[in-house]
C-alpha cells in the first residue's frame, strides 16, 4: 500500500494552529506518511508542530461557514485544534488524518521507516539481555541456571527465549508445569534479593479447575525456592470470588492440600475496562475548564485512579515486606500474569533493590519485566483516554506503573538518578514512537517482525551522553537501603507533570525548575571549595606539628 493514496490532501495554507496558552499562530499544513507537520509563516519558517500520526487518538470536525476546524486529540494527552479554510479541504484533511492513523499493519509504522540521525554508540536491542542478568545473579548463588526450553516459542508464546529457574528443575518439567499454567507461563525467576536469598517468582494462574488438578512438578518447581522449614506466599491479584469462579473455565489457585507450606494473599488489582475508564474520566475531569472546586474534587474521587495507585503500592509493598521483613520468597500471579503480577513484581523490586532506581537499572527492569516478560503493549496502548472507538484490550497498565515509581520518587526524591522527564518519557513512547522498543505484544512477535534488524531500540538514542543528562536528578544520592513508600491517601497525588501538563502555562515552572538546578550546582561547587579548603586546612597544621617537633 502507498502512503500516497491515503492522502487526499497533503498541502493546506492559512491554516490556523490553536494550542492551550499559546498564541495563535498561522502557516501551512502538510500531511506525509508518518507525520502531521505544521510550519508557520515567520521569516525562520521555524517548525511549530511535527505530530506523528500514531500519536492521534481521536479527531473531530466542526464547520462555520466555508471555516472547518479539526480538533486532535492525542495519545500524549494534548489537544490541538487546526482552522481550515475551505470544507472540501478540511473533510479531506480530516479523512486523511484518520486514515493514517488507524493503519493496520504494524510494519507500516514509522519505526521501520524512521532513520537516526544521530550517531548509534549503543545497540539499544542488546543492551539488557538475560544473559547479563544471570551473571549478575551467578556471582551471588549458584541455585538458578539459564533455561532455553522457549527458545523456539514453543512451550510459552508470550515468554521469551530464554528464562531463569530454580538449578534443580529440567527442562521436562518445565514443559509438564506450562502445561498446568494459563498460556504456558511456567513460575520463573522475577527478583533475588541478595540479603537474605529470597526470590520472587512470577507465572500465570494454574489449571486445577473444578476437579482439583494438580502438577507435582510445579508444585516441586516452586518449593524449589524455599529455605527448609521456611514459609513462602502467593501474591494473587484477583479477588477471591474470581479466582474460584475461574476454576469453572478451567482457571484456579494453588490448593493448600498441594501446597502447604505456600499461604495465598489475594490483593484486588483492577485491569482492562475498569482501568480504561477510570483513565478516561480522570483525564476528563483535567481538562474540565469551569474552575469549580467541587466539582473538580467530585470528578476526580469518582475516577477512583488515586484508588488504582493505593491498591497498587500496597500489593507490592506487601511482597516487598515477605520478601525482606519475613525471609520468604513469593510468587506473583493474576489469571494471565501479563498485566497486574508485572506491576507488583516491578514495583516491589524498584522498593527492595537499589540497583533498578539508577538509568540503567531502570531500562533493565522495563525491558525484563515487561518487554521480555510478554506484557502486551501493542493491545493495551492501541489507544489513550479520548478514542471513540469500542475499548477492546485498552487499558493504562504500564502508565500506572510510572504513576507509582513517579508517586515513590516524589516521597524519596534522592533516591532516584532519573528524574520525571524519564519517566514522562517512557510513557509517550510506549504510546507513540520513532523507535521499535514497545511495537508486538511479546517477544516472539518482535523476532516475527524483526525488530532488532529492521528498527532503532529507544535505549540507542536515550543513553547517549547528551540526552542522558537530560534524564539525570540534580539531588540524586545512591541510598543501599529499601524504601517504603506511604500509602496513605494523603500522601497521594496527582500526577500533574502527565495529567496537567497541557492545561496550565509551563514557562514558570520551567523557570522553577531551572533556578532548583542552579542552585543544587551551585552548592555542589561550594561544597567542593569546603573540600578543598579543608583539605589544606589538615596540611597546615599537619606541617606546623612537623615544625614543632623538628625544633630545638
Amino acid at each position: 500500500m502507498e502512503f500516497a493514496e491515503l492522502i487526499k490532501t497533503p498541502r493546506a495554507d492559512n491554516v490556523a494552529l490553536h494550542r492551550p496558552f499559546h498564541p495563535a499562530v498561522e502557516g501551512t499544513l502538510c500531511l506525509t506518511g508518518h507525520h502531521l507537520i505544521f510550519s508557520s509563516r515567520r521569516r525562520d519558517n521555524a517548525e511549530e508542530l511535527w505530530l506523528l500520526h500514531s500519536n492521534i487518538d481521536s479527531i473531530e470536525k466542526r464547520f462555520v461557514g466555508s471555516l472547518g476546524t479539526i480538533v486532535i486529540k492525542c495519545k500524549d494527552l494534548r489537544i490541538i485544534q487546526l482552522d481550515i479554510p475551505g470544507m472540501e479541504e478540511c473533510l479531506n484533511i480530516a479523512s486523511s488524518i484518520e486514515a493514517l492513523s488507524t493503519l493496520d499493519s504494524v510494519t507500516l509504522m514509522y519505526p521501520f521507516f524512521y532513520r537516526p540521525m544521530f550517531e548509534v554508540l549503543e545497540d539499544g536491542w542488546s543492551s539488557f539481555l538475560l544473559e547479563q542478568e544471570f551473571e549478575h545473579l551467578s556471582s551471588v548463588t549458584n541455585e538458578w541456571r539459564l533455561s532455553c526450553v522457549n527458545k523456539d516459542f514453543s512451550v510459552c508464546p508470550s515468554y521469551p527465549p530464554v528464562v531463569i529457574v530454580p538449578k534443580s528443575i529440567d527442562d521436562e518439567a518445565l514443559r509438564k508445569v506450562a502445561l498446568f499454567r494459563y498460556g504456558g507461563r511456567f513460575p520463573v525467576l522475577s527478583y533475588y534479593h541478595k540479603k537474605n536469598g529470597m526470590a520472587m517468582l512470577r507465572s500465570s494462574q494454574p489449571l486445577t479447575g473444578t476437579n482439583g488438578r494438580r502438577c507435582k512438578e510445579d508444585e516441586k518447581l516452586i518449593n524449589a525456592t524455599l529455605r527448609s522449614g521456611r514459609r513462602g506466599f502467593v501474591i494473587d491479584t484477583r479477588p477471591l470470588n474470581v479466582a474460584q469462579q475461574a476454576r469453572a473455565k478451567g482457571g484456579g489457585f494453588e490448593q493448600e492440600v498441594h501446597y502447604p507450606q505456600w499461604r495465598r494473599i489475594h490483593k484486588y488489582i483492577e485491569r482492562f475496562h475498569i482501568l480504561q475508564e477510570s483513565f478516561i474520566k480522570l483525564v476528563e475531569a483535567c481538562n474540565d475548564q469551569s474552575h469549580n472546586m467541587d466539582r473538580w474534587l467530585s470528578k476526580l474521587e469518582a475516577s477512583n485512579w488515586l484508588t488504582h495507585i493505593k491498591e497498587l503500592l500496597t500489593a507490592a509493598c506487601l511482597a516487598a515486606q515477605c520478601i525482606d521483613r519475613e525471609g520468604a520468597s513469593v510468587l506473583v500471579h493474576g489469571s494471565e500474569g501479563t498485566d497486574s503480577t508485572l506491576q507488583v513484581t516491578s514495583l516491589a523490586q524498584i522498593i527492595l533493590d537499589p540497583r533498578c532506581r539508577t538509568i540503567r537499572g531502570f531500562e533493565a527492569l522495563v525491558v525484563r519485566e515487561w518487554l521480555q516478560a510478554g506484557h502486551p503493549f501493542q493491545q493495551r496502548c492501541a489507544q489513550s483516554a479520548y478514542s471513540n472507538s469500542k475499548q477492546k484490550w485498552e487499558a493504562p497498565v504500564f502508565l500506572l506503573f510510572l504513576e507509582c515509581v513517579w508517586q515513590i520518587h516524589r516521597q524519596f526524591p534522592c533516591s532516584f538518578e532519573f528524574n520525571e522527564h524519564f519517566l514522562i518519557l517512557l510513557f509517550e513512547h510506549a504510546y507513540a514512537s520513532q523507535f521499535g522498543t514497545f511495537l508486538g505484544n511479546n517477544e516472539s512477535e518482535r523476532a516475527k517482525l524483526k525488530l532488532p534488524q529492521k528498527t532503532m531500540s529507544l535505549w540507542s538514542w536515550v543513553n547517549r551522553p547528551e540526552e542522558l543528562s537530560r534524564f539525570q536528578n540534580p539531588i540524586y544520592e545512591a541510598n543501599s537501603l529499601v524504601i517504603w513508600p506511604s500509602v496513605a491517601p494523603q500522601s497521594l497525588q496527582l500526577w500533574e507533570g502527565i495529567f496537567l501538563r497541557w492545561n496550565r502555562p509551563s514557562r514558570f515552572l520551567e523557570e522553577a525548575e531551572e533556578e532548583r538546578i542552579n542552585i543544587i550546582k551551585y552548592n555542589k561547587e561550594l561544597q567542593a571549595k569546603v573540600n578543598v579548603l579543608r583539605r589544606q586546612l589538615a596540611e597546615m597544621e599537619t606541617d606546623g606539628e612537623v615544625q614543632e617537633e623538628e625544633e630545638p
